[in-house]
Order: C-alpha cells, then structure tokens, then sequence
C-alpha cells in the first residue's frame, strides 16, 4: 500500500488492568498530597523544624506495584503534608471496583507496604532553583523552576476526530471506558474491573475511512460460560454506541471479543502491575512519538509530565487554529535549566505555512519554560487521578487545562505577521 492507504491499530485498557490501577493509585496520593498541602498552606502552617507549607514546594514521584493480594508504593515525596496512604490505596482500589475476594483482589484485605522516602536533595536543589537563577543571570521568578530531569518530550494533535485524536486510539479509549461504565451501571452485570480493546481502522489517502477489526477481552464473572452471550453483548453495548457514535463505517469488521475464551482470572491476581507501563495507551496509541517518560504519580515540575501536556496543548492549537492537518511538537530539557533546549513542530506535509514559520509562531505564542507551563496550564491543583485512566489526552474536561483550543487567535495572527 502508498504511505497514504494503510491500515493503523491502537489499544486501549480499563481502570482495572493491573498497571491502571498502580497509575491511578500514584495519581491518587499525588492528589491527596496537593489538596493536603494546600490546606496547609492557606492555614499558615509552620512545620516544627521552621518549614512553611507551600504548595510550591511539594514535589512527588511515587511509584506501585501490585500483584496478587499485595500492593507496594514507593518513591520519593518532599510534603509538609501527612497522607494516610493506606486508605488512599485502598479506596482507589475499592472505587475501581476490586472490593471482594471473588474478583481476584479485595481492596480491604490487600496488603499494602508503604516504602515512600524523602527526594534527593541533589534533585531538589535545581528544581527549587534554577541553573540561571543560581548563576544570577535572570530574577524573573519564573526563571527559577528549573526542570525536574533531561529529555524529551512530545505533544500530537490531528483532525481526524471532534478532540483532535488519532481515530484508532480515540476509539479504543472510548470503547475501554464504556467498557467500564456498563459494568457499573450493571447493563451487564456479569463483567469484572480488568479488560482491553483494541481498534484497526483502514486509512485512504491519508484519511480514516473504516473499521476492520475490534478485539475486546473482558473479564467476567465464572458464572458465565458461553462466549456467544459475551460477544453479543460487548456489541450491542460497547462497540456498536462507540463506532456509530463516531459516524466510521464498521458492518464488515471483524469482532474479536475474549479471543482465548474464558477470561474469569484477572486484575492483580492475573499479572502484576507497575506505575508508568501504558504509556502509549495514555497518549496517542503509538500515532505520535513518545519520549518514554511516564506521568501518573509526578508533580508538574517534572517535565515528562508537565512538558508533554504542554505540548499537546501546543499541537491541539496549532490544528485548531487551521495551520495543519496534523501536528507533532517536541520539547527538550535539561535538569535544572528554565529553558527548553528545543523546540520543533512537525506537521507531515499537511501545514499551510512551512514548518519554521508555525515553529516561529508557536516560540512567540507559548512560553515553554516549566514555570510558566506549571503557571498557564494551573498544574499545581489535585486533578491528576482523572488522567490516570481512558488517556491524558482527548478528552475535553474542564480540570484538563492542555486540552483547550485558546491560544487559536494568537497563534493565526503570529503566523499572518512572519508571512508579510
């Protein structure tokens, strides 16, 4: 086939999957620690040693782990805050729906191994005060959060759907959260917390123009055993809203739903899971490129977090604003600097304007320094655990900052003014 007619597969998971749940159990203690330390603060708290709450202040990489009945959370947190990370984990856990023995994890007789120690004070020292700052070439007070670690980072955004996704991965999140929803409502009451979905969609001239196969593994109760029933229910209410909901033609796709059979052993006591390991399901489904840098569990000084929202942010507007097809930014860093290294915007051949011009435009539209993304995109707030599952990106919430189409003007009138 021409680059142009392809075939494009994206996957998605529940809020079950093991490695979800770790993420939205680092988030969830990463947000208890926001909203904590901001009571704090706003109280005047003043800890014995002479330290003053400040939300500023707080930085977090907190990591888990689960697997059959165990969860373990470790990293490193500097707080004036106390969290009570037990419960935290467990009422994550309960909320996502492992709240008996029978589905295989049991949120109140899980053991849960607290190993959370203090940040590095190497680590801190940069962050807290940038290279430049400390050099005393800059007092701009944004100038002084330096990034918190080298690399890179990549934002995407594409027209092929109403939030600027790639199809293939706005579907199969899309159907993985509908998953999940019609286990709660008890539309079909015999499904279990754990599942995968995973979509192919074929492209013409470059444009996604049908579905051609959709795979959906489920985790269910034993008391189910004919897959026949399984399978026309994932249709009925899980891919036929989602694949008619998006207005893509699908009647001849071929439908996968537990391709093995029997799926009653799931979530935690199927496979362990680990913080950080869905990284494509949380961003473009292998459409954009990726930095590697992992985000559930980290405060937005760390910019494989902070960066890469920004940079969504950036690419969504640049498409919004009509500049291209599609879009890709990357940022890059330095630990400790207030700078990006670089910037580059990438839109495939699909821009209006060459590619330096939009690049051009988007240096004087965003300022990219992590201070000031913490600043625009207000990051410092305990939103976090939403991210955790159904994507970072694409889906308009209003807690979801980089998600918004309003830099679209300035953006336009930037690139009208380097074209005179």
């Amino acid at each position: 086939m021409s680059q142009k007619n392809y075939y494009f597969t994206s996957e998605s998971v529940t809020e079950g999957h093991p490695d979800k749940i770790c993420d939205q159990v680092s988030d969830a203690i990463l947000d208890a620690i926001l909203a904590k330390e901001a009571e704090l603060e706003a109280d005047g708290y003043v800890s014995p040693d002479g330290v003053p709450a400040k939300l500023e202040n707080v930085r977090c990489a907190c990591e888990t782990f689960v697997t059959t009945g165990t969860v373990v959370v470790a990293g490193e947190v500097r707080t004036e805050a106390y969290v009570d990370v037990q419960k935290i984990v467990r009422d994550t856990i309960r909320r996502i729906g492992y709240d008996r023995a029978k589905y295989g994890f049991d949120c109140e007789t899980c053991g849960v191994l607290n190993i959370i120690h203090e940040q590095s004070a190497d680590i801190a020292a940069g962050v807290d005060e940038s290279f430049d700052t400390q050099a005393g070439r800059t007092t701009d007070p944004i100038d002084a959060v330096g990034a918190g670690d080298q690399g890179m980072m990549f934002g995407y955004a594409c027209d092929e759907t109403p939030v600027l996704m790639p199809m293939p991965h706005y579907l199969a999140s899309r159907m993985a959260e509908r998953l999940a929803a019609v286990r709660r409502d008890g539309t079909v009451d015999y499904l279990r917390p754990d599942g995968k979905t995973q979509v192919t969609v074929r492209y013409e001239d470059d444009k996604p123009v049908e579905v051609t196969a959709v795979v959906v593994s489920t985790q269910h109760s034993d008391a189910i055993t004919d897959m026949d029933v399984i399978k026309a229910d994932m249709v009925d209410h899980v891919i036929a809203p989602v694949l008619d909901a998006a207005d893509i033609k699908w009647a001849n796709a071929d439908i996968y739903v537990n391709p093995t059979g029997r799926f009653v052993v799931g979530g935690p006591m199927g496979d362990t899971g680990l913080t950080g390991r869905k990284i494509i399901v949380d961003t473009y489904g292998g459409m954009g490129r990726h930095g590697g840098g992992a985000f559930s569990g980290k405060d937005c000084t760390k910019v494989d977090r902070s960066a890469a929202y920004a940079a969504r942010w950036v690419a969504k507007n640049v498409v919004a604003a009509g500049l291209a097809h599609k879009c890709e930014i990357e940022l890059a860093y330095a630990i400790g600097v207030s700078h990006p290294l670089s910037i580059m915007v990438d839109t495939f051949g699909t821009g209006e304007v060459d590619d330096r011009v939009i690049e051009a435009a988007v240096e004087r539209v965003f300022d990219l320094r992590p201070g000031a993304i913490i600043r625009d995109l207000d990051l410092r707030r305990p939103i976090f655990e939403k991210t955790a599952a159904y994507g970072h990106f694409g889906r308009e919430l209003p807690e979801f900052t980089w998600e918004r189409r309003d830099r679209v003007d300035e953006l336009r009138a930037a690139v009208a003014d380097l074209t005179k």
